[in-house]
């Protein structure tokens, strides 16, 4: 990947273990991660020294898995890892709108950030409405692949919405959109899609499905109609 003289900073903070306490949400499923305030505001400051040290434009190599919003789904965001593969052993790209909305954010954000501190040069994220930070707005794959969050045109309305799919292509397939939220706010039946890139830069997609959930009716809400 990019960035070869590029070193994570010295941490006050064990990484590892602030890792190992989020991933351990598998073994316990709706188990709250509750990481010190001085451990966050610490994943915070060393990140940020890190993007400072990055290009404005990323430029990236394959292969590589570039991944849409995550909106806080954490355990969507820990489905994409199984599905695919764990940082340092596969690379990724995440596209931005990292929080707000779900219901578990912070431990979305917070582990994507102990992942960049770990391992610089295999995990980078753009900046988005909702993140900043001083990370870079743009990447290239290979001097091919151009990736943002947002549009490259007002005139290109679409992009950067919930695809049924996970994702949808534009303009003659020139131009993908990629989702990674699946049942995004527990109001839409769509899937998640991350874009896996080859070393020979052909690109396929894996599906995180959406989860069927059984409507519930309140029969005393119904009667209250009639």
């Amino acid at each position: 990947m990019m960035n070869k003289n590029t070193n994570a900073p010295n941490t006050e903070i064990d990484i590892d273990k602030v890792i190992e306490q989020l991933l351990s949400v598998k073994e316990t499923p709706g188990k709250q991660v509750q990481l010190p305030e001085t451990q966050i505001r610490q994943l915070c400051i060393l990140s940020r020294q890190i993007f400072l040290q990055q290009p404005n434009l990323l430029e990236l190599e394959c292969p590589i898995n570039i991944c849409g919003d995550i909106h806080g789904q954490f355990e969507d965001l820990l489905k994409t890892f199984d599905n695919n593969g764990y940082p340092p052993d596969k690379n990724y790209l995440f596209l931005g709108d990292y929080v707000d909305r779900g219901k578990r954010s912070l431990e979305s954000i917070c582990l994507l950030l102990a992942y960049k501190v770990k391992y610089p040069n295999n995990c980078f994220l753009l900046q988005s409405t909702d993140f900043t930070m001083n990370a870079r707005g743009a990447a290239v794959v290979e001097d091919s692949i151009l990736t943002m969050h947002g549009g490259l045109s007002p005139h290109l309305m679409d992009l950067n919405q919930v695809v049924e799919d996970g994702y949808q292509f534009f303009q003659k397939r020139m131009l993908v959109t990629l989702f990674g939220a699946p049942n995004y706010c527990g109001e839409f039946d769509n899937a998640a899609a991350t874009m896996i890139v080859g070393d020979d830069l052909t690109c396929s997609f894996t599906i995180l499905k959406p989860t069927i959930k059984q409507l519930l009716v309140d029969d005393k809400k119904v009667k209250k109609k009639k």
